[in-house]
């Protein structure tokens, strides 16, 4: 399996089980949830993608931290302005975004894991 498949299956099974567990939620906890899943997605996506390209290259520190800037700078857009503006509820909204990123830094560290395993077997 390659970095870009265990990083779309990883990136899908974070998403998928947030879906899930949004089903325990009220229509308005569910409605935040899914803007912060999918506005999360649309960031974590290129970003992820990108660093699993950028694995191994001499500018793989400086992809991982835009990454990580990018994602603060979204939590605080959401926090102080997104959430406010579309009448939100913010801890579904704020929580499943954090989820969200969160889990796909782990999918990210997983898949960089494996990669380095695999390159140190060569």
């Amino acid at each position: 399996m390659t970095a870009a498949s265990r990083y779309l299956l990883g990136v899908g099974s974070v998403a998928a089980a947030l879906l899930i567990a949004s089903a325990a939620l009220g229509t308005e906890g569910r409605v935040a949830v899914w803007v912060a899943l999918g506005t999360a997605l649309a960031v974590q996506g290129p970003l992820g993608w990108w660093l699993v390209r950028a694995i191994g290259s001499p500018r793989f520190l400086l992809v991982w931290a835009v990454g990580i800037a990018a994602r603060f700078a979204l939590v605080a857009l959401f926090a102080l302005v997104v959430v406010p503006r579309l009448r939100l509820a913010l801890a579904p909204t704020l929580f499943a975004l954090v989820g969200v990123l969160i889990g796909c830094v782990v999918v990210e560290a997983l898949v960089v894991g494996a990669r380095q395993r695999h390159a140190e077997v060569r």
